[in-house]
């Protein structure tokens, strides 16, 4: 039974005539839901092969077109293309007269809220942020997938229960989110999804130079778990060498590392340092087991070149109370500097990435390290030369591809 609350039906949008601009994983799933749910997909661009057959596969019979004509024909526009294409696409889309008045203009990237689309709102335009939080791959499991799954909220106060309406037609449920907190929002679902993606991918890799000949079938149980703990109980589900202050073992997964995969040295070291201060805050992690713990996290990142230790430490960036070169707490090093990244997937060389906006990401879903950075092409209605997405597996959703998903 579904328990889902379902809207007032005088809240529910009328069923509209729905085009996609950016067939990349997103778009063309979206609007198979919207369609589920009685609204009409009568337009969608793609420029590369790929979009192509994900147009085809999800929304058959629904025809190629520009940007311009897609915005031309449909009352519902969803633009899903990456973060960093959106607002060149939306200035260049209300500047030649794409925009019509009364017109519902949606985007789905994570980082924006509903003001990066100002320049259609100007023109006359509705606009509304909903981004599903979930991975794509760019087939039709994605339109089942988007049962249940979250969608971050943003939109004027008066379109508010218009946007909720739409994410509950697709089978979503909405989470408002302010417009401020938009980059934050992301950045979450970025670290737990596309980074997750990354963590399992080099996890495998390892088993399988240690001997396992079938990786997932051992992570798969043990992942799903701790996923599962960690949902249900947060840092309190912490377990492991670093939270029980086992130096001596984290010292040699190092050496091991350092030896058979020197790649994966610098996200050891970071990961258990974070683990480390977080199970020592929850109380896990002994503070006299801390100090030869955080030591030898400092030794190793010395040995790997150590420019980030671990925080308020006495050499470049030490560790916490080690008082060696990267030194003792307080010692007046300079602390550690963060960086961030968004949950989108690699940066493809090619222009088709311009369209897919998800991750997540998340990044990302499970997509690659951060999203697409090119620049979005000369504003105008067709918006980037090739707004598309890459083939790529979209992350276990496959974080592949420059979507978000988790985006």
């Amino acid at each position: 039974m579904n328990t889902t609350p379902q809207p007032d039906p005088r809240d529910r949008p009328a069923r509209l005539t729905v085009g996609v601009v950016g067939a990349g994983r997103v778009g063309p799933a979206l609007a198979a839901s919207l369609q589920l749910a009685g609204h009409r997909p009568v337009a969608v661009s793609g420029v590369s092969d790929a979009s192509r057959r994900r147009a085809a596969a999800l929304l058959p019979d629904v025809p190629l077109m520009t940007p311009a004509e897609v915005l031309g024909r449909a009352e519902l526009v969803l633009l899903t293309v990456p973060d960093d294409a959106l607002p060149g696409l939306v200035s260049g889309l209300a500047e030649t007269g794409a925009v019509r008045p009364g017109q519902l203009i949606v985007h789905t990237s994570g980082r924006y809220g509903a003001r990066v689309l100002d320049p259609a709102l100007r023109a006359g335009a509705l606009p509304l942020a909903l981004h599903p939080a979930m991975t794509f791959t760019g087939t039709p499991v994605d339109v089942q997938r988007l049962a249940g799954c979250s969608f971050g909220v943003t939109a004027p106060e008066e379109l508010r229960l218009a946007a909720e309406a739409l994410v509950i037609e697709m089978g979503g449920e909405p989470e408002w989110i302010a417009e401020d907190r938009r980059p934050l929002y992301h950045a979450a679902l970025a670290l737990g999804s596309n980074h997750l993606v990354t963590l399992v991918a080099q996890s495998m890799e390892l088993l399988r130079a240690s001997g396992v000949s079938a990786p997932d079938r051992m992570l798969g149980p043990l992942l799903g778990a701790s996923l599962d703990n960690a949902l249900r109980s947060g840092d309190a589900a912490l377990t492991g060498p670093v939270a029980r202050g086992d130096a001596g073992t984290v010292a040699a997964h190092v050496a091991e590392l350092r030896e058979h995969a020197p790649q994966a040295v610098a996200g050891y070291l970071a990961m258990a340092r974070t683990t480390a201060d977080r199970a020592l805050a929850h109380g896990l992690l002994k503070p006299e087991l801390a100090e030869d713990l955080l030591g030898v996290l400092a030794e190793e990142a010395t040995a790997t070149g150590g420019t980030t230790g671990a925080r308020g430490t006495g050499g470049a960036n030490g560790a916490r109370g080690t008082g060696r070169t990267n030194g003792a707490r307080g010692t007046g090093g300079a602390a550690d500097t963060d960086g961030s990244s968004d949950s989108n997937d690699s940066p493809e060389s090619s222009p088709e990435s311009a369209e897919d906006p998800t991750g997540s990401d998340a990044p990302g879903s499970p997509g690659g390290p951060g999203r697409l950075g090119g620049p979005a092409g000369p504003a105008g209605p067709a918006g980037p030369a090739d707004p598309e997405d890459p083939d790529g597996p979209h992350g276990p959703e496959g974080t592949a591809g420059p979507e978000g998903d988790a985006r």
